[in-house]
């Protein structure tokens, strides 16, 4: 079991408020001078191109999948909100006929990755898209925006259940080093009820199973209900889980210690999370993490500065902002572990501020993905 001495536990109450907003601060005052991008590291699946600001989008390209079939689809369909904006009406059109092209006519290429139990599924999800695709191509002829956006994002949501069905098992091994923790083996949705409304998060183990599994296991035993948010910074973050009591974070009943949670970072390119080391000390300047802090609603686990293996229970919502912490170009890529993304409440995540109860938090989906810990 990891095991922080008291003095850390004490550290962890301290930092865990403060580190982070340094580091924003920080960023700000850096602005555009971080390191590029390089785009030809990446395999993740992720396009060249601006940086992908919408978490829903970086959770499907976030799939450990290898289908160059489907992945064209999404991209296609991802890439209608870049001219929607300016009403770019042809690039439009032509996006839809690419990823329509490929779901009518081409089907066993999109079924080649898909196992024979999960086929029949995955050709009913074929039929229903090239269903939903016809009514987004009629959404484009009438210039309707709202029901464009709708069927854009209805089309998609089918686009990401298909990929999901593409996966075959957990794609790496987790040091068995961590073995005592609880892992995320695939990904879990969780729903938050607060003082101003309900948010959703979908939380990826994929790319970091051990953090998304503690965070998962801790809302299965209630931890996170009647909690208050105890950090907030406009166009920064919104922080919670610090527990009442002089404790910074989660103590084992079952052992009597704190529950300390490793640094875990899914570089793109790489197979396997690197554990317990920022990417800047590892000497990784310009990788970049499969799941990055470029979209609002980010969700990342907090931690003393001094210790990568200090956190615990406190997490934050990132409320990423273009133009204060432009995406690729901020100094908290790399330094803590983003687990997850929020997937509806945006209205919701604006309004909170420090004070504000999560009254409830609930697994509604994945809790089977929950691997509990191994006897040490």
């Amino acid at each position: 079991m990891l095991d922080l001495n008291r003095s850390l536990v004490n550290l962890c109450k301290r930092f865990a408020q403060t580190s982070i907003l340094a580091l924003l601060l920080v960023a700000l005052s850096l602005g555009t001078s971080a390191a590029a991008w390089n785009p030809d590291k990446f395999n993740s699946g992720l396009p060249v191109g601006n940086a992908i600001t919408d978490g829903k989008a970086i959770l499907r390209y976030a799939l450990p999948i290898d289908n160059k079939e489907v992945r064209e689809v999404q991209a296609n369909l991802e890439d209608i909100a870049n001219h929607l904006r300016g009403k770019r009406w042809s690039p439009i059109n032509s996006d839809i006929s690419k990823a329509s092209v490929i779901l009518r006519d081409r089907p066993e290429k999109l079924l080649k990755s898909v196992s024979d139990d999960n086929k029949p599924a995955a050709e009913a999800l074929i039929a229903q898209l090239n269903q939903d695709i016809a009514k987004l191509r009629d959404a484009v002829e009438t210039k309707d925006k709202e029901n464009i956006w709708t069927e854009r994002a209805k089309v998609l949501d089918g686009v990401g259940q298909l990929e999901e069905l593409m996966i075959e098992g957990f794609p790496y091994e987790v040091p068995s080093e961590y073995s005592n923790l609880p892992q995320l083996k695939g990904r879990a949705t969780v729903e938050m009820a607060t003082d101003k409304g309900t948010v959703t998060v979908v939380v990826d183990g994929y790319s970091a199973p051990v953090t998304a599994g503690n965070f998962v296991d801790l809302v299965q035993r209630g931890f996170y209900n009647n909690l208050e948010f105890t950090r907030s910074e406009e166009s920064y973050v919104l922080q919670a889980g610090d527990p009442p009591g002089a404790d910074a974070g989660f103590i084992d009943p079952k052992t009597g210690n704190y529950r300390a949670i490793p640094l875990e970072i899914l570089v793109r390119g790489d197979s396997a999370p690197t554990y317990g080391i920022t990417l800047e000390e590892a000497g990784r300047y310009r990788d970049q993490p499969v799941l990055p802090f470029s979209a609002y609603g980010a969700v990342a686990m907090a931690r003393p500065e001094p210790e990568p293996n200090g956190g615990s229970s406190q997490f934050f919502f990132f409320l990423f902002d273009s133009e204060l912490t432009p995406a690729g170009r901020n100094l908290l890529d790399g330094r803590y572990t983003v687990f997850g993304y929020l997937v509806d409440g945006k209205e919701v995540l604006k309004e909170l501020k420090a004070g504000d109860k999560i009254q409830s938090a609930k697994v509604i989906q994945g809790i089977d993905n929950l691997v509990e810990p191994q006897a040490a």
